[in-house]
């Protein structure tokens, strides 16, 4: 019980000193977590897509050859960039690309520094996002799509208008999933020199060599961030999902003209048990009386 009380009495001491350094580090893990995510969501989308563009043996023969090749390009870069790990991604592209090019492709400054770290975790992001996109895609009914053919929708606009909207809430879950496994794997960006939450925390180690208070301190920031984060997107889903009941709208014109709308007291204009046909019978006795007295 001891060392717990001394665990939080340092913990408050860090905190106290270096609160400030560790909000820089929280607001820097959000910001690359938030647009990498977003940037990477868009690049699985559009390799899901691609992946997922129907061909027959009927199709012209370089419109499947091109399918085919970007089938495979997009495989390729699906399973090198799930089958290795972002710390040596990073340092390929961040290293790498100024070994190749002499050093005309260069990452500079802080700048540099946060461009980089968007690009490594945006392109790990979508080669995860294009199966999960792929998934949705292909879990829709495929009746879906053929009666969407049926009515003349050409393949555009059965993605744009039926399919991707069923899509889109189905991978919802992994969306949420991969923006906070972003939120922790920020702090492997330190290989190349971008600080962020864990950068400023080995920042702080440094300077006092208290380094389980401080990772204690990350712990929860990083549990904070991430419980956060699940219930914003819980709340996303709610909405997406929309109401639990559904009431049929029994006022539209068209639906009365029709005669099936019921007026709870009248009944139809067309039912001869209703008061407003009765009215309509009685007036039409009344007028061919009139004329019958005035023809004698």
């Amino acid at each position: 019980m001891e060392k717990f009380i001394e665990l939080g009495q340092d913990m408050v001491t860090l905190w106290v000193n270096y609160w400030p350094r560790y909000l820089v580090g929280i607001r820097s893990t959000l910001l690359l977590a938030i647009s990498a995510t977003i940037i990477g969501c868009l690049i699985g989308l559009v390799c899901g897509i691609l992946n997922t563009i129907p061909y027959s043996p009927r199709d012209p023969a370089p419109k499947r050859i091109l399918l085919k090749l970007i089938r495979a390009v997009v495989r390729i870069y699906v399973e090198v960039f799930r089958g290795t790990p972002m710390m040596l991604q990073a340092v390929f592209i961040f290293y790498g690309l100024p070994y190749f090019t002499d050093q005309k492709i260069m990452f500079r400054g802080t700048s540099g520094m946060w461009l980089a770290a968007i690009i490594i975790v945006s392109i790990n992001t979508g080669a995860y996002m294009a199966e999960s996109v792929r998934g949705g895609i292909i879990s829709i009914d495929p009746g879906q799509t053929e009666g969407a053919k049926a009515i003349g929708m050409n393949h555009v606009q059965t993605m744009t208008s039926i399919i991707l909207p069923q899509a889109l809430r189905n991978i919802m879950p992994q969306i949420g999933n991969n923006f906070i496994i972003n939120i922790k794997d920020t702090s492997v960006m330190f290989i190349i020199g971008f600080i962020e939450f864990f950068g400023q925390h080995r920042n702080i180690v440094g300077n006092n060599n208290m380094y389980f208070q401080s990772a204690a301190i990350e712990m929860i920031g990083y549990l904070c961030m991430t419980l956060i984060a699940s219930l914003l997107l819980r709340w996303v889903e709610r909405r997406m999902d929309g109401s639990d009941s559904y009431e049929l709208v029994q006022a539209d014109q068209l639906t009365m003209a029709a005669g099936t709308y019921s007026h709870p007291n009248r009944g139809t204009p067309f039912d001869e048990h209703s008061k407003e046909y009765q009215d309509r019978v009685s007036e039409g006795l009344k007028q061919r009386n009139g004329s019958t007295r005035g023809e004698r």
